[in-house]
């Protein structure tokens, strides 16, 4: 008999976290498929970062959730150890910061990304030219976070995101 129970948990980051995301997004950062964070925006974030720890403790994964508006928010930094890839952690990672998008009243999530095939085997569409209306804009575009300006596809963070795709799941 094979032991169904998945060999990783998920759980809220701590603060004594910050480190080892920060190990598992560099390689990312370095291969231009995330972009880098200074250690203080960590910190400021943690309590948005769901991590996954293998049965030894060690961080496999992590994963954020944004909130930008009263129905919208973001997933960043989505990020599985290279040797965890393919065995769900992502998978699990997302689905948690969905259930915490849902219990937050969000309807809808965005994503800027390279990894298209995995967000879209997870619901997310494309959102092409896809704009909000000139009201909400209005309000967004005041923001200073760079995930905004990246919803907004605003000229600014063009030259950090040349090849991303915008995705939005409807929850």
């Amino acid at each position: 008999m094979t032991d169904s129970a998945p060999a990783f948990t998920i759980r809220p980051a701590r603060t004594g976290d910050v480190q080892r995301i920060q190990e598992l997004v560099e390689p990312l950062v370095q291969r231009r498929i995330l972009l880098g964070k200074e250690t203080v925006t960590f910190y400021e974030a943690v309590q948005e970062f769901r991590v996954a720890e293998d049965t030894d403790g060690r961080l496999i994964g992590c994963g954020a959730l944004h909130v930008m508006w009263s129905d919208l928010g973001e997933v960043r930094t989505l990020a599985v150890a290279d040797e965890w890839l393919g065995r769900g952690v992502g998978r699990a990672l997302l689905g948690r910061l969905e259930a915490d998008a849902r219990d937050l009243g969000l309807s809808r999530l965005f994503c800027l990304t390279f990894e298209v095939g995995f967000f879209a085997r997870n619901g997310f569409e494309d959102m092409g030219a896809e704009t909000v209306d000139p009201q909400l804009y209005a309000e967004l575009v005041r923001s200073h976070d760079e995930g905004v300006a990246e919803f907004l596809d605003l000229a600014r963070v063009k030259p950090n995101t040349l090849g991303n795709t915008r995705m939005l799941k409807r929850l």
